[in-house]
């Protein structure tokens, strides 16, 4: 952080810094809250103002170090076994108690479970602005002011959302959506220790049992290579040539939201604002208009290949390669020359 330049007056003067919230479990820190430290690194130095993760749990100091490698200068940790699985009582009064204590001008949250339900939770506290599955994240330096945007109007268009009257300032953010800065191996910063204040007895839920998740199901947001169709293959039937082209090059299937409404594919696989968001290497976007809901889920892949015969469809500006003709005749020309360079003995990989 840079030393200030001159003494602030504004009516907020007595909060700073932007804040995240460190989500982890067993023992390691939730990728999107490291991306999130990523996104409020940029957001503090804009400001010339400090960046913090806040921990709460049980025996959780030791992620304070990672926390300084990915860009933060503090990390406030409240310790305490009632902490040791989250719950929304015990994490409301930690999170609410650093913010009256320490008044943080912004604080940022993955679009997690646990992040959902404890920003809203503190939103609710602290009677402040809370603005979900943010897209883009930017600040006005000079009035302070926290840029948060998402689509709209059922992803029409794009929204960006002010908190001018109250603090803090607060938004929730998929995972994919920023970018984690680069690991500064032995980077360091400072830890404020503050206890919870409560005890098992006052409070009214129990964690019983843990049940993880079995299903086998392809993550899409971990996936190299996704091949994704929209209601421009017209039924299920034209859907299935993502699933011919996708077996072919080894890749996961994906879907617009329209596609999915239609009942071509399961809701799982749905990519967008109300959907995943995927970062794959290489995503084909087949006969996918380029909806702004849909464009917000994928528009951070490596390479994005179009196909679509509208050639002034929204998907071609976002694009690597576009090409420009009927999705039924380009894409079985390209599961054709994907077999052939398969029997050749090549390889078809990222």
């Amino acid at each position: 952080m840079k030393p200030a330049t001159q003494e602030r007056t504004d009516k907020f003067a007595d909060h700073e810094g932007v804040w995240v919230y460190i989500d982890h479990m067993d023992g390691e820190i939730a990728g999107v809250s490291l991306e999130l430290l990523g996104a409020g690194r940029r957001l503090a130095d804009k400001m010339n103002a400090p960046l913090a993760g806040f921990l709460l749990g049980h025996h959780v100091e030791s992620l304070a170090q990672t926390c300084f490698e990915y860009g933060a200068d503090i990390v406030y940790v409240i310790d305490d076994p009632l902490l040791v699985n989250y719950r929304s009582e015990t994490y409301m009064k930690g999170t609410v108690d650093l913010c009256n204590k320490y008044k943080p001008e912004m604080i940022l949250y993955g679009a997690t479970p646990n992040g959902k339900d404890l920003s809203s939770a503190v939103a609710t506290e602290l009677a402040t602005g809370l603005t979900a599955d943010c897209t883009m994240l930017d600040v006005n330096a000079e009035q302070r002011l926290l840029e948060a945007s998402r689509p709209a109007f059922g992803g029409n268009i794009m929204a960006t959302i002010l908190c001018k009257n109250h603090r803090p300032q607060m938004a929730t953010v998929r995972s994919k959506v920023m970018k984690a800065l680069e690991r500064q191996v032995g980077r360091t910063g400072r830890i404020v220790h503050e206890p919870l204040g409560m005890h098992e007895k006052d409070l009214q839920t129990r964690v019983l049992e843990i049940v993880r998740e079995t299903s086998q199901r392809v993550k899409l947001d971990e996936a190299h290579i996704i091949v994704a169709g929209g209601k421009g293959l017209g039924d299920a039937k034209g859907f299935q040539l993502c699933y011919d082209l996708a077996e072919v090059i080894n890749a996961s299937v994906g879907a617009t939201r329209d596609a999915v409404e239609a009942g071509w594919i399961d809701h799982h696989y749905q990519i967008g604002q109300t959907g995943v968001t995927v970062t794959p290497k290489i995503y084909f976007a087949i006969a996918i208009s380029g909806a702004v809901q849909h464009i917000v889920g994928m528009q951070n892949s490596e390479f994005i290949i179009a196909i679509n015969k509208d050639p002034n469809a929204a998907i071609h500006n976002v694009a690597t390669y576009s090409i420009v003709g009927d999705a039924f005749e380009v894409v079985p020309k390209l599961i054709e020359a994907f077999k052939k360079a398969v029997k050749g003995g090549e390889k078809v990989h990222v």
